[in-house]
């Protein structure tokens, strides 16, 4: 096991109790450097590691994610029991985020991500063996896929709360760009790959290439220098002073309880919701691609819609050397949100399938700044101690907001037309945003 050294190569200067160097850039990067991706976090090394094991893994997760309802609609013909395993899925994920984050609060985060990636690896291979050998059983997958999202939600929180302890202070939106970037690009290419491999290699091959991936993160995991909790003299109650360090019910309600006590924190979390509660209209993808959209050929239209967000994402953060250096993250924040909610209006008010899809790439790039600044503010505004709960409650936040889009945006298109109920949502978040933006001037003030 590798121990950090305070060097540019293994770094620790992003610790709470020690300064945060200036990452070596000297004056700021000139000419097209300033416009194309800020890769300084890779200079340091462990985060190097982290992010290229995140740079594999992530396609080879969009493929179980593809074969996972594939599998399911053959074995069913049933789009409703699709829907069911998703579900199956999405409880034990909150529930194990929530935990989880505590956890990671409370011990080594490198050996949580090992234990957990472990298992991680273990159930996509018990995926590969469940294909190859003929079960048809959905029961079984969704045993399976449960126990997985269980597995990734206490893994996350731990992955990501590491982050602020690799890179200095300075670098987080750069090192955020870098690993939403990667995310982005993978459920672009992920499911294509996906598609492409299934009539050659067949689908449970799929799962296979997956545990091998992971396989790789394990080993970058490992090499990271350990990451225990740092000693911040909080601890209270009836274990204090003995080293010892719950992780229960009360550990997560102290993270809430947190969030609520830091305006800054809990407007970063609200804009999210704003975001993707009122602004998010997937669910309406189908309808508009097979009635407003239907003259460039349904097929191609919905391919285009579902495909245009996730585009426009991974150009911003190619491009997110123009705005990753940024100071005022509040703002960054705000302003981001509104020009979402404004190419979501534009997306509704649009009758032809390029205008369409150019304001939802131009929604993917405002995506993708948010994501950017909204996980800086929760790596810099919170302590060490609770960025692991805080990192646990914004994965049910990103994982529950757009579900309860599709509920909202499917009924409100039911009864509006899709069209109306796109616009509507779109001007509702521009709407929301400056409000709450004005009624908390600490989160459009908030600087690195």
């Amino acid at each position: 096991m590798e121990i950090a050294r305070n060097t540019e190569e293994e770094t620790g200067p992003a610790q709470e109790g020690r300064p945060a160097g200036r990452g070596g850039d000297g004056p700021a990067a000139r000419g097209w450097r300033r416009w194309v991706m800020d890769v300084r976090p890779l200079r340091h090394r462990p985060f190097r590691r982290l992010w290229a094991s995140t740079s594999i893994t992530t396609i080879g997760s969009q493929l179980t994610a593809v074969a996972v309802p594939k599998q399911i609609y053959d074995l069913t013909g049933s789009s409703a029991w699709v829907g069911y395993a998703s579900f199956a899925g999405l409880l034990p994920l909150v529930v194990f985020a929530l935990w989880g984050g505590a956890v990671a609060d409370r011990v080594d985060r490198r050996t949580l991500m090992l234990v957990t990636g472990v298992g991680i690896a273990v159930i996509s291979v018990l995926f590969w063996a469940q294909s190859a050998a003929g079960i048809h059983s959905v029961a079984l997958l969704m045993v399976l896929l449960a126990a997985q999202q269980g597995l990734f939600g206490i893994n996350f929180p731990a992955r990501s709360a590491s982050i602020a302890r690799l890179v200095p202070a300075e670098e987080l939106p750069a090192a955020g760009a870098l690993q939403s970037t990667v995310a982005q690009t993978g459920m672009v290419l992920g499911p294509l790959l996906a598609g492409a491999l299934i009539p050659l290699i067949g689908l449970s091959t799929l799962y296979l290439i997956d545990a091998v991936a992971l396989c790789f993160t394990l080993w970058a995991v490992w090499r990271l220098p350990a990451l225990p909790p740092l000693d911040t003299g909080k601890d209270t109650g009836k274990d204090a002073g003995r080293g010892r360090r719950r992780a229960g019910g009360r550990e997560v309600a102290d993270g809430f309880r947190y969030i609520v006590a830091q305006r800054v924190l809990l407007l970063s979390f609200l804009a999210d919701i704003v975001a993707m509660v009122f602004g998010m209209p997937r669910a309406l993808f189908p309808q508009l691609a097979s009635s407003t959209y239907a003259p460039w050929g349904e097929g191609f239209a919905l391919g285009l819609l579902f495909a245009a967000i996730p585009i426009g994402a991974v150009a911003g953060g190619l491009l997110s050397g123009t705005f990753s250096r940024a100071r005022h993250h509040g703002l960054m924040v705000s302003a981001a949100v509104v020009v979402w909610g404004l190419a979501i209006t534009g997306f509704g008010l649009s009758g032809g399938l390029w205008w369409a899809a150019a304001f939802l790439a131009v929604a993917g790039v405002a995506d993708m700044v948010s994501m950017v600044f909204r996980g800086a503010i929760l790596q810099s505004a919170a302590t060490d101690d609770m960025r692991g709960r805080m990192q646990g409650i914004f994965t049910v936040v990103v994982a529950g907001g757009p579900r309860l889009a599709d509920l909202l945006h499917g009924t409100a298109g039911s009864l509006f037309g899709p069209r109306a109920a796109v616009t509507a949502g779109g001007l509702l978040v521009v709407v929301i945003m400056l409000a709450l933006t004005a009624a908390v001037p600490s989160f459009r003030r908030y600087t690195a």
